[in-house]
């Protein structure tokens, strides 16, 4: 029995363990080509087995499309397709250390942790060494439930158009410089911006320390999304276990009620004994001078025979313990059925959280 339980519940936990793996790549929308993908068969895609982008030629690209019902009457489907490379120049390569290339083909790729599960990314390319996916230089899988990230080198996709700088504005000769009144607020608020900015001394200098500050506050906002990414991630695996407990909880609760139905037959059919049984001392003893006394000694002397010989004492005492396990039982089907609907109730509130 413990065996029973311990392979249900492993099973559970495998089955949502997988849950990040594209299975099968069932959509039946035409392919389209872009920017960075070209046909070359009547202006459209065709469907790439999924096996075979591994090993793609040079010039040839695969895109793996996400379809999205947006009323939710159809399941959402993949399909990866394939056609000749367009122009990569604007995206940024990414690697996966230590993960088969093959597995970022059938594993939903997210812009970051704690995403949604149904918010992976939408489209994706794949050139057999590298994966490419517009206006991202990072993102993350779960490969067998365990979070690998991907990272490219962004100089290999940097615009030339980066590196201009807007050249300084002219200074103003002192000569030409307003005169400011001590009420003039204008004046007041020129005054305290020059404390910030340097337009006199070292430009280079000053954009430095920009983009030290702009870097730090990218970095606290990267940080607290992570935060609340894995805050996400942790609710979502605390209610796949509760659904889990839930599922094993109902199984249990309705074995007890086998046993306690069991149970209950048994003493059913010692109580009918038991009531014959009486029914004929009543008879028996209803002409005696003393009925009671004749009850009495005929309880403490009747003896059964059926494979075995027992007395009227021994009938009542497994009777009682009949009744003691149909009780047992019951308690324990009451337990387990509780603990399925606080397991359950909790699953939903996480889940809808």
């Amino acid at each position: 029995m413990k065996r029973f339980f311990v392979a249900l519940c492993l099973s559970i936990a495998t089955a949502f363990a997988g849950s990040y793996d594209i299975e099968e790549f069932t959509a039946t929308d035409a392919g389209s080509p872009d920017n960075y993908i070209t046909a070359e068969f009547g202006g459209q895609l065709k469907t790439a087995p999924a096996d075979e982008v591994s090993s793609l030629q040079d010039g040839r690209l695969v895109v793996r499309q996400k379809f999205t019902d947006p009323f939710g009457e159809s399941p959402t489907a993949y399909q990866l397709y394939q056609g000749g490379k367009g122009d990569l120049s604007g995206l940024v390569p990414m690697t996966a250390e230590g993960v088969e290339y093959s597995r970022l083909v059938t594993t939903r790729i997210y812009a970051r942790r704690g995403m949604p599960f149904d918010d992976d990314i939408e489209k994706i390319y794949f050139d057999g060494k590298a994966v490419y996916i517009p206006g991202y230089s990072t993102a993350v899988a779960f490969i067998d439930g365990n979070m690998v990230q991907l990272k490219g080198d962004e100089s290999a996709a940097a615009s030339s158009s980066d590196d201009e700088e807007e050249p300084a504005k002219p200074e103003v000769a002192s000569s030409e410089e307003e005169e400011c009144d001590e009420y003039d607020p204008d004046c007041e608020d020129e005054d305290e911006d020059e404390d910030d900015i340097d337009v006199k001394g070292d430009l280079d200098e000053s954009n430095s320390r920009a983009d030290e500050r702009d870097y730090a506050i990218s970095d606290a906002s990267e940080n607290a999304t992570d935060r609340f990414g894995i805050a996400d991630e942790v609710r979502f695996w605390t209610a796949v276990g509760l659904s889990a407990l839930a599922v094993t909880g109902a199984v249990i609760g309705v074995m007890q009620q086998m046993e306690a139905n069991k149970a209950k037959d048994a003493y059913d059919d010692l109580d009918l004994i038991h009531a014959t049984i009486m029914s004929g001392i009543t008879n028996a003893c209803a002409t005696d001078k003393e009925p009671a006394a004749c009850e009495v000694a005929l309880r403490q002397y009747a003896d059964f025979t059926t494979t075995e010989k027992y007395s009227l004492l021994d009938l009542e005492k497994r009777m009682d313990t009949n009744k003691k396990t149909q009780d047992s039982y019951t308690f324990a089907r009451n337990l387990w059925f509780g603990v399925t609907a606080v397991s359950l109730t909790a699953a939903i509130v996480l889940f809808v959280w």
